[in-house]
């Protein structure tokens, strides 16, 4: 578990804000390094519980740090690791579908599908045989619709309000990446064996979860715990390099401005990911 020192994108300055996504170059290495050297460019994911990665010098774990080839850039680099892991853990390993394309064919909801996550979301399930239907803000439809989702529905219309799939399709698996929408807004719009994967957690949800297992629900709630490996965070990284996949920047922010950063994100309506350089 040796460390390295990254100089990362991310510079901190708020000592409560576990900011955990950085992109730089290495500084220096621990004497247990082995695949890394100083002067090369990656990408990392620090804890989520002491961040970290909002200064002008990071320490970084090198199982979860992944070189950064020379086309993606430090910042298309740095909004990868919670994020877009977060998009390929529920979509591989809890949907369950294949970045290549094959496997049988499934039609997902993607909430939110204009954020952080969401964007993640809609381009990963595009490579897999997916229907996607989203929901995002009036002004952001074009973009949901040009990263990959078959339909886009406005969230403050009935319609959307309501997750009704324009084509009357049911869901077998909803990324639900947005807040306060209930599990009576979900249960009509899912198929038989239908699952709703929350990537934000709250007890609400936990006590979700409990009551449909306990009482042999086919339409389940799916809480989702992050955990971050490294072979996913490559396979992100190699499809940005690949251009199968990008990192859509709301914004750019220097240090000095980082509390006008963090407000942005508070304030819940970024387009993509907001990005904090030196």
């Amino acid at each position: 578990m040796q460390k390295g020192m990254l100089r990362p994108l991310f510079p901190r300055k708020f000592p409560h804000i576990p900011v955990t996504d950085v992109a730089g170059e290495v500084v220096e290495v621990g004497s247990g390094v082995k695949d890394f050297k100083a002067g090369d460019k990656v990408v990392s994911i620090l804890s989520q519980f002491s961040g970290g990665g909002l200064a002008e010098f990071a320490v970084a774990k090198e199982n979860l740090t992944v070189s950064r080839p020379s086309e993606v850039s430090a910042a298309e680099g740095a909004g990868l690791p919670i994020a877009g892991l977060t998009a390929h853990q529920a979509l591989t390993q809890v949907v369950g579908i294949n970045l290549d394309g094959s496997g049988p064919r499934k039609n997902i909801l993607i909430t939110a599908a204009s954020g952080g996550v969401g964007h993640y979301a809609v381009q990963l399930a595009k490579l897999g045989n997916t229907h996607i239907t989203a929901t995002c803000g009036a002004r952001n439809i074009d973009l949901v619709k040009s990263l990959g989702a078959d339909e886009v529905l406005d969230y403050k219309t009935p319609d959307g309000a309501a997750l009704k799939s324009p084509s009357g399709r049911t869901f077998d698996f909803v990324i639900h990446c947005a807040t306060g929408i209930p599990w009576s807004t979900f249960e009509p719009n899912l198929s038989t064996n239908g699952k709703v994967i929350d990537i934000t957690p709250t007890a609400s949800t936990m006590l979700t979860f409990a009551m449909k297992k306990l009482t042999f629900s086919k339409k389940q709630l799916v809480p989702l715990l992050l955990s971050p490996k490294k072979e996913n965070l490559e396979c992100l990284v190699g499809l940005v390099k690949e251009g199968k996949l990008k990192t859509v920047i709301d914004s750019k922010h220097p240090l000095s401005k980082a509390e006008d950063a963090w407000a942005k994100s508070i304030d819940g309506h970024a387009t993509g990911k907001i990005i904090v350089e030196p």
